[in-house]
């Protein structure tokens, strides 16, 4: 199974290969998941199932073209872990490059993500 901070970490490295049924793998059945932005991001807002999660994954390149994407700082509480990151990708609609720093908050219960919360500055994505 692993501890919370081991499934975090696979979770990362399936979304560096790319490989979102990976991904889904490590996510519990009843979800709570949520990109917490502007209603304007495809990606924003609540998700409650694998396969909502899975459109979250869909979503993300509609909006963002992501160039880098650096996990960079993994804080563990027990069931509980804090990812702290930075990213570079392109607004899709606008061509405009952007950078952000991020951070990701897990709930790993039985091997599975439970809760994932995520965090970023989507102003910098709108030149802000």
């Amino acid at each position: 199974m692993g501890t919370a901070i081991d499934i975090v970490q696979q979770a990362y490295a399936a979304f560096g290969r790319g490989d979102v049924p990976a991904i889904l793998e490590l996510v519990a059945n009843d979800i709570d998941w949520e990109f917490v932005g502007p209603k304007s991001l495809p990606y924003a807002g609540p998700r409650h199932s694998r396969a909502e999660v899975g459109a979250f994954f869909a979503a993300i390149p509609t909006a963002d073209a992501i160039s880098a994407f650096e996990p960079r700082e993994f804080i563990e509480a027990g069931e509980h872990v804090t990812v702290l990151g930075w990213s570079q990708a392109k607004n899709v609609e606008t061509g405009k490059e952007f950078s952000s720093q991020w951070a990701h908050v897990f709930t790993v219960k039985n091997g599975r993500v439970t809760r994932w919360r995520g965090f970023s500055d989507t102003a910098a994505r709108y030149g802000l």
